[in-house]
């Protein structure tokens, strides 16, 4: 196993790469994607235990939801039995992955007090509207800005280690180093990526809602509806299948070993 460095214009052709996809089986992947919303939801209503436990189950879906995208690009049967499908090898690998990612999520927040004192995770943590108005007028710029970079190359280390782990059967340690050298090698490519994303997942919503509200004047609730649906059926299963498009280019294959 060897990851490839691509040019920074692989960025852009991994989210219509996804989108190819998506157009195999539309409906499908989108139910795939918001039955794995749903579960991990469903999961987040318990206070402590229930975020917990979505961390732990979230590799193992996002492996599932890989799986789905190719198979969907083979030709091969996809059902909902498949987004459990990421959970069949190295289960605990998986587990412990989205346990450290808790953790290290955790550890960059706890970076963030330095700056304001803990407002913003105090923010973050807030279970009603009455416990955020408490620190919603703090200035967050400076503890946002650590935490964006302290994130970086924690999701660098979490990218491919899912895939890597269950599909490659790599262990802990090596399936975070591999992740974190591929993104690293592959860095101008992810900008570009990141941009696409933007650009399909906030933008392009932005102006189909604007769009919609200038047609629709007196109906801001079904413009709204209709863009949540755009983002739920179309953009985010796009957005999904092109994390198995980003796997296959950068490794050059996609086959279990």
């Amino acid at each position: 196993m060897r990851a490839q460095t691509l040019p920074a214009a692989s960025g852009w052709q991994w989210v219509l790469g996804g989108f190819a996809i998506y157009r195999r089986s539309p409906l499908m992947l989108s139910l795939l994607v918001i039955t794995y919303w749903f579960i991990v939801v469903f999961l987040n209503l318990f206070p402590m235990l229930g975020a917990l436990a979505a961390s732990l189950v979230i590799p193992g879906l996002s492996v599932g939801l890989m799986l789905a995208a190719r198979n969907i690009e083979r030709h091969q049967p996809v059902s909902i039995q498949t987004l459990f499908g990421g959970f069949r090898d190295n289960t605990k690998t998986l587990v412990v992955l989205g346990a450290l990612y808790l953790v290290a999520t955790f550890a960059v927040l706890g970076l963030s007090t330095v700056a304001d004192g803990g407002a913003l995770l105090k923010f973050m943590l807030a279970d009603s509207r009455a416990e955020r108005a408490l620190v919603e007028d703090a200035d967050f710029s400076l503890s946002a800005l650590i935490v964006v970079v302290g994130m970086v190359p924690v999701l660098m280390a979490w990218w491919f280690a899912p895939v890597l782990a269950a599909w490659h059967r790599l262990p802990l340690g090596k399936s975070l180093f591999f992740s974190f050298v591929a993104c690293q090698m592959n860095w101008r490519p992810f900008v570009v990526y990141g941009l696409g994303l933007l650009i399909v997942a906030a933008m392009l919503p932005g102006l189909v809602l604007g769009l919609l509200l200038s047609l629709l004047p007196g109906l801001q609730g079904l413009a709204t509806t209709l863009v949540t649906l755009l983002m739920g059926l179309v953009i985010a299963p796009t957005v999904f299948a092109s994390f198995y498009v980003v796997y296959r280019d950068i490794f050059g294959i996609s086959e279990i070993v």
